[in-house]
């Protein structure tokens, strides 16, 4: 078992059927890796994007680790308004949801809700996590997150030719 190195690169995945979609090749064996060789991928609503962040397992002692920390610093700032309960729902209130061997899962409801999910889910590698994003919702960012938004850009634009392709395949191969 390969040991696990954070997360990396850049994937398109259209929807699939039956409200599943496909966790990507790359994103799939990382996810894997930092669950102790499981096939769980934990999901959550971004706190502050309109989209979700996804992991493996193993992130779960650094989130205990960053909760004590932004206690420590709000003790230390003297900030009233910090809330552990508050802020520990917000870290872990993560889903945890089983793919294949395909990388197929089932994505809830409240999360395509959360994450104003539709046609397809853009990830973005960033080291301890990755972002999930609606393509749409991704190219309503501000100049920040330029160079995200045109690699999703040529993902989709590349994940639309392969559509059209294997339809027009389809149309004209079967009788």
């Amino acid at each position: 078992m390969s040991a696990f190195g954070g997360y990396s690169g850049q994937a398109y995945s259209p929807a699939g059927d039956k409200g599943r979609f496909v966790l990507p090749p790359a994103f799939r064996k990382a996810v894997k890796d930092s669950s102790a060789n499981n096939k769980i991928l934990c999901l959550a609503a971004h706190d502050r994007f309109d989209c979700l962040v996804g992991f493996g397992l193993s992130r779960t002692e650094k989130l205990h680790q960053q909760l004590d920390r932004e206690e420590e610093r709000a003790i230390r700032l003297q900030q009233d308004d910090f809330d552990r309960e508050v802020r520990a729902q917000q870290l872990f209130g993560f889903e945890q949801l089983p793919f294949d061997d395909s990388g197929r899962f089932v994505m809830p409801d409240h999360l395509r809700d959360l994450g104003k999910i539709d046609a397809g889910l853009y990830f973005q590698g960033a080291g301890d996590f990755f972002f999930v994003w609606n393509p749409e919702e991704l190219g309503r960012m501000d100049a920040a997150w330029k160079g995200a938004q045109a690699t999703c850009a040529k993902l989709v634009a590349e994940a639309n030719v392969k559509a059209a392709q294997k339809g027009s395949g389809k149309k004209g191969g079967a009788k």
